[in-house]
């Protein structure tokens, strides 16, 4: 009698799993896009299940499969979804098109205080909050943090000295350590007591670890943010109670202090003391609570520390892998030492060019984010291949394989700061800073690429 049940229940499983990549499949080719029909209905998601590859490389094999077509459609359980290949079809979802693709194709969890941060938000929440952060986005306020971030490194470099095992340790880790301190510094106005070794560095670490766990996390939250919800997932669990009060902390202490540092700490102080946030335009308003500031503090904690310590690290690798680059790096910031008797500053270090094109190279090698994903707001076209996109598709658009294409960039594997010298052509400026057009958007389950490195 039991097993009848169970037997029922495993047909209707096979049957919806059949007749729902039937669908997919059916989907795209009526619009005439190819399909990739390894797994109709789950695609490059299932891939990402049962093999240990992070997903940009999964998809950076149907870049490659399919190389010649503007973009292939893939299977996301009931979601039309498709990879963008074209340049021109990616550069229209990123930047183009923004009233057709202004979502970012993932949501916050509702009952996940932390997942609500502008990474995830939509529409008018997305927006309202956006102005108000604005601020600092700003190269005027990066600039006033300057100082912080430079006593930040002149502290660590001490810090080294006193703890000399620490360099002969994980370089990854010790860098981690320093951007951690730099962004606590620099955002949030903690410099005090053992910033070298302080609990937010074990939350960055903890955001950006890569386990069975955080993986099932990371689908279910790519497939369906409100099945996370209903299901009790969230993203920042763990984190929650410990950053929402140390933020709280941060805005009382501050708030006591009554010093302004140009940091989020003052914006999110502000934001509060003026009340209920309201656009004008829409009438949408956001109480500036202490967990929705939280929110946004995670979203610009997460984005400064592994993301420049995977930059960092990338660039060192490189430059030690090619003495006659680094003697060329060495030699410009020795010069501009030399010229502005030691007094490095903001405008000093925007001077080094051949720096910078290094630093861009290394990031063009191995870019902090191998994807970027979108979702269709409103129907609309891909302007190669005449796609018509339906409301609600998601589009995953490739990052790491554009920076890799030998069409684009020759010999792609070669570290060479020069080609940095060479840009002109609009389109490929945007390629080269694709990354950075767009908001960094928290894709884990993605193993760093210090992981390719070592």
């Amino acid at each position: 009698m039991v097993l009848l049940p169970i037997s029922l229940a495993l047909i209707t499983i096979v049957l919806l799993w059949y007749f729902i990549g039937i669908y997919n499949e059916n989907y795209w080719r009526k619009r005439g896009v190819a399909f990739y029909s390894k797994n109709k209905v789950l695609g490059p998601i299932w891939d990402f299940l049962v093999s240990p590859r992070p997903l940009f490389q999964i998809f950076g094999d149907l870049y490659k499969q399919y190389k010649h077509e503007p973009a292939v459609g893939i299977g996301q359980f009931l979601t039309p979804a498709m990879f963008v290949i074209n340049q021109k079809n990616v550069q229209q979802v990123l930047s183009g098109d923004f009233q057709s693709f202004n979502h970012r194709g993932v949501e916050s969890i509702e009952g996940d205080q932390l997942s609500d941060n502008i990474t995830f938000m939509n529409g008018p929440r997305w927006k309202l909050m956006r102005s108000n952060m604005t601020p600092l986005f700003t190269a005027n306020k990066l600039k006033n943090m300057y100082y912080i971030m430079d006593k930040s490194a002149q502290d660590f470099v001490k810090y080294l000295k006193n703890n000399p095992k620490t360099c002969e340790g994980n370089l990854f880790e010790t860098l981690m350590m320093f951007c951690n301190a730099a962004v606590c510094g620099a955002i949030f106005g903690i410099g005090s007591e053992s910033i070298f070794d302080t609990p937010f560095l074990n939350v960055a670490k903890g955001i950006s670890q890569s386990n069975l766990s955080m993986r099932l996390k990371f689908v279910s939250f790519l497939l369906s943010p409100k099945m996370c919800s209903y299901l009790g997932i969230k993203l920042f669990k763990e984190h929650e109670e410990f950053f929402v009060k140390s933020i709280g902390e941060v805005l009382k202490r501050r708030d006591q202090e009554n010093v302004k540092r140009h940091d989020f700490a003052d914006i999110a102080l502000a934001i509060q003391k003026n009340g209920t946030m309201r656009d004008r335009t829409t009438g949408y308003e956001i109480e500036p609570t202490t967990g929705i500031l939280s929110a946004q503090a995670l979203f610009f904690f997460t984005a400064g520390v592994e993301p420049c310590a995977n930059a960092i690290y990338a660039t060192l690798y490189l430059l030690s892998v090619h003495p006659d680059i680094l003697a060329k790096v060495h030699q410009e910031i020795d010069e501009h030492f030399v010229k502005y008797n030691n007094n490095v500053t903001y405008d000093v270090i925007c001077e080094m060019e051949y720096t910078e094109k290094a630093l861009s190279e290394a990031l063009r090698m191995f870019p902090p984010i191998g994807y970027l994903t979108r979702q269709c707001v409103q129907d609309t076209v891909l302007p190669v291949g005449n796609i018509h996109v339906k409301k609600g598709t998601k589009m995953f658009t490739p990052i790491y394989d554009i920076h890799h294409d030998p069409e684009l960039y020759p010999d792609p594997e070669v570290f060479d700061p020069e080609r940095f010298s060479k840009i002109g052509d609009p389109m490929t400026t945007f390629i080269c800073h694709l990354e950075w057009a767009t908001e960094l958007v928290l894709v884990r389950g993605m193993p760093s690429y210090k992981c390719r490195l070592v």
